[in-house]
């Protein structure tokens, strides 16, 4: 332990973390920079603050504030100590709504102040697209915004009061009238009043330097509006006493479609005398599919209030009608708004690649002009940017001038980076020209802190580094940002990973093979920190169980950028600390579609898993559970399902059981069917009871899950599909030259067809979700054997398990990069629902006119979609909505030992609640096992497969909690 570490640790009463995870986790912040720190200190309150930077001061180590870690000019990130107050001063302290006040501390999550704020008609005005994890610290300290500032201001406006402690330990509160100022403040100020007051451009977005200008007697000598944006350079914030503003009661959302951006861009200014509370602008460049958007190749989303729904539309008209438009769009519906919106805040992601894939970086993420000239700037940009040869999709607050982009910048290079710098020296150049700021949102940082002079000149930067040394003479508090700058191309966080190819399994095909390129989708941008999951969002539910950094996906994704560079974390794909933080990840996938720039977790988790066990003993979890096919098969040719049934409810052998194979002592041991679904299957066209349907031949896949321990699904599901008209077969057992596809077991005798092996086709899914590749390859090279006759037909495959239709989908090709085979199969695959409405359009499923509950798959909501089930569910009178999150069982991961806890906490977040809470006569959907085991062992319900549903609606018996016919368990 070292001599800093050990004064910390008996100065605080919070964390102290100097290991390789506490540090790894905070190198980076969203921006393109990255610092290696000393450690990590979790404050408790003011006291804890004040003692780290008495010992920092003694041992000479910077420090840095950190809050939710979202900063895009790299101002999050430093050398020496990082403060976290994300952990512990993260409290509502006060909220009143009479004086519409509230006092919070510098963790506190934005939407966690909107949610308090709510019930009394206010809100918190500025709300930053990150408004789910950005904290109010964080906020201060750039001068955040958000969509809302045409009507709200920055948060600068909205401050009233700060408790700061100063690097020399001095608490001040800051106040207008120089309440709080540190000594020589006020000088400093009476003696350059002519240079501030005409040494700042007047624009909304003005967010660069340092706010001297607030402290101007006509401005009430505010010096806490003057410390917001400071960045941590000045002191550090513990409390503050923030404004809220009444909300509208009703809300309108008017969407303006434009020929193109430069046309939005100039319209938005001529908006504003309506009173707006939004003039937001995008380019169609950023919308994945514009169907919801109207007519046009870029949109004004202009957000209108009002005291009632039709004055808040009427608003919303009014501006529709005085807009020089190609198609407009007003949403009233709170619903159909927030789905808009989602666009629009998903763009700070979705901008960090090309349409090509190509990767986009920020750097000049959020420039600002006075409004006016906004078209007129953009014009000059894109022109700018294709004299360099580079592209970005800018986006933003059109009505205040400020622009968001991403641009293509080479950052692995040395010529690339190059260019970057005389890019940013030309386009800082040409922000001035315009009136502009070099930052309108986001703050200056390392990003572009080196070109404040030609924004201000010398003189003006060199009276903020004077006001830097009045609060901080001895440069303890985020050196290198804002005054005496580090340079703009220094210390890129892409310097460090390796240049050449990373030998991995996986093909990563978004990321053209390049295992360093999908780590490096991470941007920062920190939507898995969501503290709750909203609508049907499931990313990321082991950090909402957990609250800690290292279990969301941006922590995961930090750990392995960091393996890959291998200063902090040493140990490569052996690393202990990238395997910890992935143990708790449950492969849920969320990521996949939740996060912006769709980070796949799972597969870097199954990736990482592949080598860290290479040559090595293996979990037993892994063999028990991660090689289920092989056990669940012998028990079925041995016939002994009774047995083991029996045997796994005699405790001592369930608990030496449990014990051995890594399972979870809480778990019980699922049962296993009597009769598998393939022998049911034989069974009925042996006593010719098959259907007749003469439809179109759909291929029905018995998954490990519906074969052994669910036959009753694929039973339903037969039910169904045959009484929608479609003939049901299952794929081939043999693999054969030539081979007719119908039944699964008929094959023509013919002794010149030669027989090349026997098995049953697998997805691989256990096998991936353990990290055993070689296995899975094994695995899926025979199933694709297996298929090939069907492959040559145009049957689809119907998978009823959507983990194994989004493995199929998925894992399949990626894993099997090099097999075309791979892509077929994964362009055959239906969900039961996508099947019927695909090839049974005509037909009508039973009306069952009842309410659901229970959850959407993870894995459906990332890899499937659930639209076409939404449509059955609704054809068939089932209303409701199925909530979002994960189960927490998650295949292997709730069963292991260890996990018990986490995967309890993540069904409480919305699956338990959403069952306990329905009324009596609701269908408890649940298409996947992993869902309804959790249902049954946490909740004692009976959760059924959709397709249950239907077939019992279809044979009149719709029984409470499902209607779901009996299995071979003797269980409804």
């Amino acid at each position: 332990m070292s001599e800093l570490e050990a004064e910390l640790r008996g100065a605080v009463r919070g964390d102290v973390g100097f290991g390789v995870t506490d540090r790894a986790l905070v190198t980076m912040d969203a921006s393109n920079y990255r610092r290696v720190p000393r450690g990590v200190v979790a404050p408790v309150d003011a006291d804890d603050v004040a003692a780290v930077l008495a010992v920092c001061r003694e041992h000479g180590v910077p420090v840095v504030a950190r809050g939710g870690g979202t900063s895009i000019a790299g101002q999050a990130t430093g050398t020496g100590v990082v403060l976290d107050f994300t952990r512990h001063m993260n409290r509502l302290l006060s909220l009143d709504p009479a004086t519409r006040t509230a006092v919070v501390q510098p963790g506190l999550v934005l939407d966690r102040l909107q949610e308090a704020a709510a019930p009394h008609g206010l809100r918190f005005g500025p709300d930053p697209s990150t408004h789910s994890r950005c904290t109010l610290g964080g906020m201060i300290g750039n001068n955040s915004c958000g969509s809302h500032s045409v009507a709200w201001g920055t948060t600068a406006d909205s401050v009233r009061e700060l408790d700061v402690v100063t690097a020399r330990g001095r608490r001040l509160r800051l106040g207008q009238d120089w309440a709080g100022a540190p000594d020589g403040l006020r000088a400093l100020v009476d003696g350059e009043l002519s240079r501030l007051r005409t040494g700042f451009p007047e624009l909304p977005r003005r967010i660069s330097g340092y706010a001297l200008d607030a402290l101007l007697p006509e401005h009430g000598a505010d010096v806490a509006r003057s410390f917001c944006g400071s960045e941590g350079t000045l002191g550090v914030l513990t409390e503050a006493v923030v404004r809220l503003v009444e909300a509208p009661r009703a809300r309108a959302l008017a969407v303006l479609g434009y020929a193109d951006e430069s046309a939005a861009a100039e319209a938005a200014a001529g908006l504003l005398p309506f009173g707006p509370l939004t003039v937001e602008g995008m380019s169609a460049d950023l919308v994945p599919s514009a169907t919801a958007l109207p007519k046009g190749a870029a949109w004004l989303f202009v957000e209108t209030g009002g005291e009632s729904a039709g004055e808040a539309r009427a608003r919303a008209e009014a501006i529709v009608r005085a807009a020089d438009v190609v198609d407009a769009l007003v949403v009233t519906d709170p619903a159909g708004q927030r789905a808009l919106w989602r666009i629009r805040e998903d763009a700070s992601g979705t901008a960090t690649r090309m349409p090509d894939g190509r990767e986009a970086w920020p750097g000049w993420e959020d420039c600002a002009v006075p409004p006016a000239r906004l078209g007129a700037y953009l014009r000059d940009f894109r022109g700018l940017l294709t004299a360099h040869g580079l592209r970005g999709t800018p986006y933003g607050h059109f009505g205040d001038g400020c622009i968001h982009v991403r641009i293509d910048f080479d950052l692995l290079t040395e010529a690339g980076v190059a260019r970057f710098r005389r890019f940013s020296e030309e386009l800082a150049e040409l922000v001035v020209a315009h009136g502009g700021s070099l930052s309108g949102e986001h703050g200056d940082g390392q990003a572009r802190a080196e070109l404040l002079p030609r924004m201000y000149g010398q003189e003006m930067v060199g009276l903020f580094e004077r006001a830097k040394g009045v609060w901080d003479p001895d440069d303890l508090l985020n050196p290198g940002m804002l005054v005496r700058p580090a340079p703009l191309d220094a210390d890129l966080r892409f310097s460090v990973l390796p240049r050449g190819p990373v030998d991995v399994a996986f093909g990563y095909p978004s990321d053209a093979g390049d295992f360093s390129a999908a780590v490096r989708r991470c941007v920062g941008v920190a939507k898995c920190r969501t503290t709750s999951a909203s609508g049907s969002s499931v990313m990321c539910p082991s950090f909402r169980a957990t609250g800690e950094e290292e279990h969301s996906t941006r922590g995961r994704a930090r750990l392995l950028h960091e393996m890959l560079a291998g200063e902090v974390v040493t140990d490569g794909w052996r690393s202990t600390e990238v395997r910890d933080a992935l143990d708790l990840c449950l492969s849920c996938k969320g990521c996949r579609s939740d996060c912006p720039v769709e980070v796949d977790m799972a597969t870097y988790k199954a990736e990482f898993l592949h080598h860290h066990y290479a040559g090595r003993r293996r979990p037993a979890a892994h063999h028990s559970m991660g090689r289920l096919p092989v056990w669940l098969r012998a028990v079925s040719r041995t016939r002994t399902a009774w047995l083991v049934n029996a045997l796994s409810r005699v405790r001592p052998l369930a608990w030496a059981a449990k014990r051995l194979g890594g399972i979870a002592p809480e778990r019980d041991i699922p049962r296993v069917a009597r009769r598998t679904f393939s022998r049911w299957w034989e069974r009925r066209r042996e006593e010719a009871t098959a259907g007749s349907g003469s439809g179109a031949l759909v291929i029905l896949w018995p998954d490990t899950f519906t074969e052994h321990l669910s036959p009753s699904v694929g039973q339903a599901a037969v039910r169904v599909l045959e009484a929608a008209g479609l003939r049901v077969g299952l794929p081939p057992t043999l693999r054969l030259v030539e081979s007719p596809v119908g039944d699964g077991r008929t094959v023509a005798m013919d002794p010149l067809s030669v027989l090349r092996g026997r098995g049953r086709v697998c997805c691989g899914l256990t096998y991936v979700s353990t990290g055993q590749l070689d296995r899975a390859r094994a695995v899926m090279r025979r199933t694709l054997d297996l298929m090939e006759p069907v492959l040559e037909t145009d049957a689809p495959v119907v998978v009823l398990e959507p983990s194994c239709a989004a493995a199929l989908r998925t894992d399949v090709p990626e894993l099997l990069h090099d097999d075309p085979r791979a892509a077929r199969l994964a362009a055959k695959v239906l969900t039961f629902a996508e099947t019927l409405e695909r090839h049974a359009p005509d037909w009508t499923p039973p009306r069952l006119d009842r309410p659901v509950a229970g959850q959407t798959h993870c894995h459906q909501h990332a890899v499937l979609g659930d639209t076409a089930d939404r449509r059955l569910r609704a054809a068939a009178g089932l209303s409701g909505e199925l909530s979002g999150g994960c189960c927490g069982l998650a295949g292997n991961f709730g069963f292991e030992k260890g996990h018990y806890e986490v995967s309890t906490a993540c069904a409480e977040e919305q699956l338990l609640p959403s069952v306990r809470d329905a009324p009596d006569g609701t269908v408890v959907l649940a298409d996947g096992f992993s869902c309804r085991t959790q249902l049954e062992q946490l909740a004692g319900v009976r959760g059924s497969h959709l397709a249950e549903v239907l077939a019992a609606g279809l044979e009149g018996d719709q029984e409470e909690g499902g209607g779901a016919p009996t299995d071979e368990r003797g269980r409804a």
